[in-house]
């Protein structure tokens, strides 16, 4: 079967005028955005990305075998060409969920404008119950004094310290995020790790901050998040046990909320979900309200 769409695959090339014109090119570049389009779509930042990157590979050695055998080199062009055609099999069964689901979408009323709508809309969408459920969250922690610290992962920025961590992959929700932090839960201690709208971990031991003259009233949590924020571009959210107060670091810094209003929008900017039309709202920590850790005035009193 491989064979014979192979075979089809190369009489068409073959029998097409290869004299280009502007109106080829326009139909490339359409296929070209289809394909693109079906690959941000459904396979993009998913299992099967390196597939299909080895899929294309597949494409350049059947390419290869072809000029081989072109040039009576017919034992090593048959031979890869038999390789390339077991593979192609075997790629039915590793794309079947994939294949199930984009036959699923297109058999949706609604397909044209969920494939092509703006996703900033549905990101913005999705963001709103983000930081409800984060807002929902800090505040029952501050209130009945629960320590916990939050790292919101930019760029996978944590990835190598949420390996040592449990692996959760689970939506963010107020009542998971209690449950985590609860006292008398295994991973209450650690930091969980959240990227995008996923709790990606939980347990994750974070590096402490080396800085000699920081002050002896910041606990391990803060030290942890301080410490977090210094070696890379994740921001961490701190409640501490003793006091209840919620702070944030970011570069190193670190700042104290005094209200969930500037926390919420703080959270919206933070994980990109910001009016960008505002401009004050481009910098997540404005000069003014940042709390130097070095020459803190309003340091947390007490260990958390």
């Amino acid at each position: 079967m491989i064979d014979t769409i192979l075979a089809y695959i190369q009489s068409q090339f073959a029998a097409m005028d290869l004299s280009f014109s502007w109106t080829n090119l326009i139909e490339i570049a359409i296929i070209v955005a289809i394909l693109y389009a079906i690959y941000r779509k459904f396979i993009k930042d998913t299992q099967s990305e390196k597939f299909v990157k080895g899929a294309f590979f597949l494409v350049f050695l059947w390419i290869f075998s072809e000029i081989l055998i072109r040039l009576d080199l017919k034992i090593i062009g048959v031979f890869l060409k038999s390789i390339v055609t077991l593979i192609a099999l075997s790629l039915i069964v590793i794309f079947q969920p994939e294949l199930r689901k984009f036959l699923g979408f297109l058999g949706q009323v609604d397909f044209i404008s969920r494939a092509f709508g703006s996703h900033n809309n549905n990101k913005k969408d999705d963001s709103i119950d983000v930081v409800k459920e984060l807002i929902e969250s800090v505040k029952y922690l501050s209130k009945t004094h629960t320590g916990a610290l939050i790292v919101f992962d930019k760029d996978n920025a944590a990835t190598s310290y949420s390996d040592v961590g449990t692996k959760l992959n689970a939506d963010v929700s107020t009542e998971l995020i209690l449950t985590i932090f609860h006292p008398n839960t295994p991973l209450h201690d650690g930091a969980v790790v959240i990227n995008g709208d996923k709790i990606v971990a939980a347990g994750v031991l974070l590096p402490l901050t080396e800085d000699p003259k920081l002050s002896w009233k910041y606990g391990t949590r803060h030290r942890a998040a301080i410490g977090m924020s210094e070696c890379s571009e994740a921001a961490c959210l701190v409640v501490s046990e003793e006091t209840g107060d919620v702070s944030m670091t970011l570069d190193g810094t670190l700042k104290k909320y005094d209200d969930l209003i500037t926390l919420k929008n703080d959270l919206e900017n933070l994980l990109g979900y910001e009016n960008e039309e505002v401009e004050d709202k481009k910098t997540i920590f404005k000069i003014n309200n940042l709390i130097t850790i070095r020459k803190s005035t309003n340091s947390p009193k007490g260990k958390v």
